[in-house]
């Protein structure tokens, strides 16, 4: 017996449509939980201000002396731009790849828009020893860990099983498999601890990843043996078609409080604010400190895969509200109303992320088809009678095609 998800089969009502206002309907114990939440770590506003984050007694036991704005504070203009061409570039890179899925190019794939700022601000925060384990959206981190765009679609094409040697840029293989990269990584992050190692481990995964069995036991085992590891998980509101406040009782980042580590929830749309917390905690980790959970509060504006259709559960006014909080346009307004960035950069840019689209296109289209008998090899070390079988009649089976098309 199955049970059918009412998100699945109509959007999310919206408190507006009820009492002609605007807002999304939350559950009452979701409502009061909200109204008490910490606020959220912030340091460029949506408008493109920056601020500083002031610590409530919440934000202080969480955080312990994390000193947030202070970091930041000594950014250059270099560097923010560095940072605004990272998430132009990502997002360029991403809108080409869904469009050559549209074409038939790519099998599947899974768009980071709107998540650019979580990605690419933690992802800058690593060092090159550092270690990442991705899910399958971390775009924009492996872009910071130096993988070539275009190796990440080699598996969606259906051409390779990844693409890339994961220890050229200590950036994991993606895993499909949901929530399991979080037993990888504490497992490694465990092993560095016992070598000695300068360096620290970082996990991603998303809200519906949250309610997995394996990111319950990775904080357990990362808590127990204070591995030097970071999970963070970037909440972008919607697991497929689930809604957070479906999964959880109380925000992500409190659940790291029962396992006995630290817990901080950062505005996801704020590239300077996840640069610096995430900076924090990886450093936390390799001073001996332990874990700490890093909840990027954020939203995926597209589609969870080419596969989905997001209108079937959620209304047009909440990615509206959420368009608002653009993380490139926030950084733009405070480049330009800061002179931080002149007109020449912004033109330069919108020709190199034209470039970064027509290679990709390129690339891909360019990429050659697999040994299609591939799958057949290495299954047994001295070979296997049913295998044998099996590869013939699938050559049976292609053969057929050649013969149809000479009718």
């Amino acid at each position: 017996m199955t049970v059918d998800s009412s998100a699945a089969r109509k959007p999310r009502r919206s408190a507006a449509r009820k009492a002609g206002t605007t807002g999304t309907t939350r559950t009452a114990s979701t409502a009061a939980q909200q109204s008490t939440d910490p606020e959220l770590v912030q340091l460029l506003t949506p408008e493109g201000k920056r601020v500083k984050f002031a610590k409530n007694a919440q934000n202080a036991k969480n955080a312990k002396s994390a000193e947030f704005a202070g970091y930041v504070a000594d950014i250059t203009s270099e560097e923010l731009r560095g940072l605004y061409r990272d998430m132009v570039l990502t997002r360029r890179f991403d809108a080409e790849a869904t469009a050559l899925q549209r074409q038939g190019e790519l099998g599947l794939w899974a768009s980071l828009l709107g998540q650019e700022a979580a990605q690419i601000g933690s992802g800058r925060a690593t060092r090159p020893a550092d270690y990442v384990f991705p899910t399958y959206r971390e775009h924009g981190v492996a872009w910071c860990r130096g993988v070539d765009p275009t190796n990440l679609l080699g598996m969606f094409r259906g051409v390779n099983n990844g693409g890339w040697d994961p220890n050229s840029n200590n950036f994991h293989l993606y895993t499909i498999v949901i929530g399991s990269q979080t037993l990888h990584a504490t497992g490694y992050a465990m092993g560095v601890a016992k070598d000695g190692a300068d360096s620290a481990v970082i996990a991603y995964f998303g809200d519906g990843a949250s309610s997995q069995g394996d990111v319950a036991e990775s904080f357990t085992f990362a808590a127990v043996y204070n591995a030097p590891v970071v999970f963070f998980c970037q909440n972008n509101q919607w697991a497929i078609s689930e809604p957070t406040e479906k999964q959880t009782r109380v925000p992500l980042y409190q659940r790291a409080q029962g396992y006995g580590f630290p817990g901080i929830r950062v505005d996801g749309n704020d590239v300077l604010a996840c640069l610096a917390v995430t900076r924090w905690a990886l450093e936390r980790a390799r001073n001996g400190e332990g874990p700490t959970l890093v909840e990027a509060y954020t939203y995926r504006m597209g589609a969870h895969t080419t596969s989905d259709d997001p209108t079937r559960y959620r209304h047009d006014d909440e990615r509206a509200a959420w368009e608002a909080k653009d993380p490139i346009l926030r950084l733009r307004r405070y480049l330009e109303a800061s002179n931080h960035a002149d007109e020449g950069f912004f033109t330069e840019l919108d020709a190199e992320s034209e470039a970064l689209g027509k290679r990709v296109r390129e690339v891909v289209r360019a990429m050659p088809d697999p040994d299609t008998f591939a799958i057949f090899e290495n299954v047994y070390a001295d070979g296997h009678a049913l295998v044998d079988e099996e590869r013939a009649q699938f050559a049976a089976y292609q053969a057929s095609f050649a013969d149809s098309e000479g009718v």
